[in-house]
């Protein structure tokens, strides 16, 4: 068994400090330097969120295929807004913050997990603050294995960093691409798993909508909140092996484009 060298503890050290002090830089850019601009990094999901319960609560009826509507929105919302966060944020961060690599100790994978590990920590403190309101009021339900769910919510960011590390990479190698995130995104959302559950369609749609990973990781999420109370379909070994492939093949694929991006 290998141990870490002296050298090896040191560069950790390194990458951890530049990781925190690029964390504090991105909220200062982002949102200013007083108190209130540190809270727009969990106020900005929050407002968000907040507005698509107050809609659905009110569009539709308390439940939906005996569902509560509350629930269900919140565990669908807040997930896609990790999707779109750990994903969009990382978009042109390598070209954009070029100058800073010039700076020998720091690397563009500081640069990338910085970002990605703030988006993270925001979103989470987010749908902590909306289930701790909603659970106080009466209008959210007590979750049933907060291991499951907490296990879904990671797998969520993990998967959706790796896809983030490859469309940003192929954004900064060909500037038409960014052109293409959007539509797909939004062409995606209708067979993500956020407005509909898999025990809701026929049986032929189940066996092809559970291929897709992310699919899984919604009806993973839901089944750690609602517990036994639905009936959830996903495969937690599928959704971690896509999840593995992606950041994976991500992470070599920025190697690989630093050549062609001169940084």
């Amino acid at each position: 068994m290998m141990r870490p060298t002296a050298a090896n503890m040191q560069a950790i050290r390194q990458h951890t400090t530049n990781i925190h002090a690029l964390i504090i830089r991105d909220m200062m850019v982002r949102f200013g330097r007083d108190n209130l601009g540190f809270l727009w990094t969990i106020l900005e999901p929050m407002i968000l969120c907040s507005g698509v319960l107050v809609i659905w609560s009110n569009i539709h009826s308390a439940t939906v295929h005996g569902v509560p509507v509350i629930g269900f929105v919140l565990t669908g919302y807040m997930p896609l807004t990790l999707w779109r966060h750990m994903t969009n944020s990382i978009m042109r961060i390598i070209s954009n913050n070029s100058g800073l690599l010039y700076h020998a100790r720091l690397s563009h994978f500081d640069l990338i997990f910085a970002r990605l590990i703030l988006e993270f920590i925001s979103t989470t403190a987010a749908l902590t603050v909306i289930y701790g309101v909603l659970l106080a009021v009466g209008l959210a339900e007590p979750v049933q294995d907060w291991g499951l769910l907490l296990a879904a919510w990671i797998f969520t960011g993990w998967l959706h960093a790796g896809l983030g590390l490859l469309l940003s990479t192929a954004v900064e190698l060909y500037e038409w691409v960014d052109r293409f995130i959007q539509p797909l995104q939004y062409l995606m959302l209708p067979l993500s798993g956020v407005f509909f559950m898999v025990d809701w369609l026929p049986s032929y749609a189940q066996r092809l909508i559970v291929w897709n990973p992310a699919v899984n990781c919604f009806e993973m999420f839901r089944a750690g909140y609602f517990g036994e109370s639905v009936t959830t379909h996903y495969h937690v070994a599928y959704i971690a092996a896509w999840s593995f492939a992606l950041s994976m093949s991500g992470l070599v694929a920025v190697q690989k484009s630093r050549a062609k991006l001169n940084v």
